[in-house]
């Protein structure tokens, strides 16, 4: 099935469409013809993912970290449902407040999934795996982690810190999906995978001092 802008936004739920917006006037001040173009096109500037979707939108996504902003551009063309995924995500604010709990210099910086006190957050189902689109795990783009079950993907991801060919498709594996690159914020990136690790219980290569996302949103 080739998926068009208009089929991407069909898989949005109708509850993620643009709220309606009412701007009051001071009547003693009538809006003229200019300012009345502007509210306008400021009440109509699509605040959501889906909303921007539903519009044709290419998604760009504003991760703001404790340690700085990074920019995400997602490619929906190659990974549509992998990109519906994540911004249904990003829209509901699952990702806000998590951290980044892996981080290993030489491969990847993973998050989305766990609180500050590595709780983790519940998610949504599976995501069927999209790692045959043709984009690879090149140094800062954002792929889904997963399981050891290609089609276990929830919410968790990772931005690729060195080229990581292994994690490719490929005749003998089934790869991780690519579904976005990082377009500002790569020094931030380079920040956070140098940023000191140990053990918490199970969990290894988590960072001694958190990592937060404060908030992530499409922009």
């Amino acid at each position: 099935m080739q998926f068009t802008r208009t089929t991407l936004a069909a898989l949005f739920s109708a509850a993620a469409l643009l709220p309606a917006a009412a701007l009051a006037q001071d009547a003693k001040a009538p809006v003229t013809p200019a300012k009345a173009g502007a509210a306008d096109a400021k009440a109509a500037a699509p605040t959501t993912c889906a909303a921007k979707m539903k519009m044709g939108k290419t998604l760009n996504v504003k991760l703001t970290t404790s340690m700085g902003p990074i920019a995400l551009e997602l490619d929906s063309e190659k990974a549509p449902l992998t990109v519906v995924n994540f911004a249904t995500y990003v829209d509901a604010g699952h990702y806000n407040g998590t951290i980044f709990h892996r981080v290993i210099p030489t491969f990847m910086i993973q998050g989305g999934g766990f609180n500050k006190d590595m709780s983790e957050r519940p998610t949504r189902g599976p995501l069927k795996n999209e790692a045959a689109n043709g984009l690879k795990n090149d140094i800062y783009t954002i792929s889904m982690a997963r399981r050891q079950d290609p089609d276990s993907a929830t919410g968790q991801f990772f931005i690729n810190v060195t080229n990581n060919d292994m994690l490719n498709r490929s005749a003998s594996s089934a790869g991780y999906a690519v579904f976005g690159k990082v377009t500002s914020g790569q020094d931030v990136v380079d920040k956070i995978k140098a940023v000191p690790t140990g053990n918490s219980g199970p969990f290894q290569n988590v960072p001694t001092t958190p990592v937060v996302i404060e908030k992530a949103e499409c922009v």
